[in-house]
């Protein structure tokens, strides 16, 4: 069993690179190749990048949770796919002012209900939004089945990278709650994750993309920018997937593998090393 600790590494923040790309991350040196987690017979694996959300612990089921309270106050000026159409279209539109995460969730949700109701949102309507994203933003970290000895095999053999998206308190605050904080080497909290984001981080704190693996439950996000980058990615999907990071699977690509399970990758990536 992991032991519990709500300790976090100091944070570096960096401004936004050539492509618009503002992260912050923690971590110490690169892994430097020829070390220890270098040392497998076939193919070199020495890094291992994780998402959080609806990896690590459970996320969208709390998005979902919220969104039907939303349906439901918006009910008298909407049925329930026009008032889910117009939310979808506004998160849309805002991720590139707001940003991934719960505050940007709850300013779409308050600009959704101002458009339905002609500018007019009842006040109670809207202290209702709000409090429905402060209690997103408290609500308890709960650790996806099997994460615990997963991370703990992981941890022995490979450097570990948390890359997520996100609002960086609330994803600090998940990280702490979850006690899965100490695994990890570094942990980079992103604006969005294209290919050279990977090339970046995988740089910055492994031995490059070629040998390391990205896992999450985005195809989007997770697994096509990884394999852009030239890196490995595994997808483990999650029991619901925000409709923003749907897309088809690479099937025949060569550094693609699918699990059902994050309690299966320390022995997929044991093959894909002694290949």
């Amino acid at each position: 069993m992991i032991k519990r600790s709500r300790s976090l590494p100091r944070v570096g923040e960096h401004f936004p690179d050539e492509h618009g790309q503002a992260d912050v991350h923690h971590g110490g040196d690169r892994l430097r190749p020829g070390g220890a987690a270098g040392k497998h017979a076939g193919m070199s694996i020495t890094t291992v990048g994780l998402d959080a959300d609806d990896t690590l612990w459970h996320n969208e089921t709390i998005f979902r949770l919220t969104h039907d309270r939303f349906v439901e106050l918006l009910a008298d000026h909407g049925d329930r796919d026009t008032i889910e159409a117009r939310l979808a279209a506004t998160e849309k539109r805002n991720l590139r002012l707001y940003g991934y995460g719960v505050k940007g969730f709850t300013l779409s949700m308050i600009e959704t209900a101002m458009e339905l109701t002609g500018g007019a949102a009842p006040p109670e309507v809207v202290r209702e939004i709000l409090a429905a994203g402060r209690e997103m933003l408290s609500h308890p970290v709960e650790p996806l089945p099997g994460v615990d000895d997963a991370l703990a095999a992981l941890v022995e053999r490979y450097r570990l990278v948390l890359i997520t998206k996100g609002d960086l308190m609330d994803q600090e605050r998940k990280l702490a709650a979850s006690g899965l904080g100490d695994l990890f080497a570094a942990v980079e909290i992103v604006s969005e994750k294209h290919a050279h984001t990977y090339d970046r981080v995988f740089a910055r704190h492994g031995t490059g993309a070629a040998e390391a693996v990205m896992v999450g439950n985005s195809m989007r996000s997770d697994v096509l920018p990884a394999l852009e980058a030239g890196a490995w990615a595994v997808h483990i999907p999650y029991a619901v997937t925000w409709a923003h990071e749907l897309a088809d699977a690479p099937d025949n690509h060569p550094r693609y593998g699918s699990l059902s399970s994050i309690s299966e990758l320390s022995h997929w990536i044991a093959e894909v090393a002694d290949a």
